[in-house]
């Protein structure tokens, strides 16, 4: 017999996991411009597809 399915917390188990690896992407980045000062460098110049993606989703909520 299938399961019922629950919606809403299907939902919230996606955007969970999503918010998860967003935070893991961002944590990265920081660390690797912190390293980047710290050697001296230029930071790396950011990637605009990220910067539009980031738009997209928040009119998506």
């Amino acid at each position: 017999m299938a399961r019922k399915p629950n919606y809403n917390f299907e939902r919230m188990e996606r955007d969970r996991l999503k918010a998860i690896k967003v935070a893991e992407k961002a944590a990265a980045k920081r660390d690797q411009r912190e390293r980047a000062r710290a050697a001296g460098e230029p930071p790396p110049a950011d990637d605009p597809d990220d910067a539009n993606q980031d738009d997209e989703d928040q009119d998506q909520g």
